[in-house]
């Protein structure tokens, strides 16, 4: 990789922490916390969020007919989401320590916080939980396969790639096969450290 885009992607990676710094500050301001883990409201903010809670007749009353029609099929998606989410779990189970690279940690992907929202009704929360599954396995998969390409094929394609993982700006250049084979130990030997999850 060459200076100019090392240094695009290490101002990208700072406006990252800054952006994280932000939403923290955004968090303080909307007054919640963590206490040993556990997410904490003030009892104001608690008492306002009851209080915009949709109550569940009223919700269902005023879904639209389309809407309540198309659930099934978003639903639908639980079966193949499920089995993706076991042979991802298996494959890097038994790959990952053949080809020496730290494993991804499943719970630092799967986040289910939503439900300690005191203005979402039931279907609310279920939504919230479906949704927080298949984004955090698909964040999860990602961040395998990503591992994967990198110890196999750490290359950038020719053509411009939409919604690339992070790991991807380190690859080496199409065509520039001397880089390819100077630094594939290096990739791979990198893989092997436990590494934070990359956003």
């Amino acid at each position: 990789m060459n200076a100019q885009i090392a240094a695009l992607v290490e101002r990208i990676r700072s406006l990252e922490g800054e952006l994280e710094a932000e939403l923290a500050k955004r968090s303080a301001e909307l007054r919640i916390g963590l206490d040993h883990g556990r997410i904490v409201f003030e009892q104001e903010l608690l008492r306002r969020h009851r209080e915009l809670r949709v109550r569940l007749p009223h919700y269902l009353l005023n879904a639209r007919p389309l809407v309540v029609l198309t659930a099934p099929v978003i639903y639908s998606l639980i079966v193949p989401f499920v089995l993706l989410d076991l042979f991802m779990t298996i494959y890097q189970a038994v790959c990952f320590p053949v080809y020496g690279i730290a494993k991804v940690r499943r719970r630092d992907y799967l986040v289910f916080d939503r439900g300690h929202l005191a203005y979402l009704n039931a279907i609310e929360k279920l939504n919230c939980a479906y949704c927080s599954y298949a984004n955090g396995l698909i964040a999860y998969v990602r961040e395998i396969a990503s591992r994967t390409e990198q110890y196999w094929c750490p290359i950038k394609h020719a053509t411009r790639v939409m919604g690339a993982h992070a790991r991807y700006s380190d690859f080496e250049d199409y065509g520039d096969a001397e880089a390819y084979r100077n630094h594939l130990a290096r990739h791979r030997a990198s893989l092997k450290e436990k590494e934070e999850p990359r956003t």
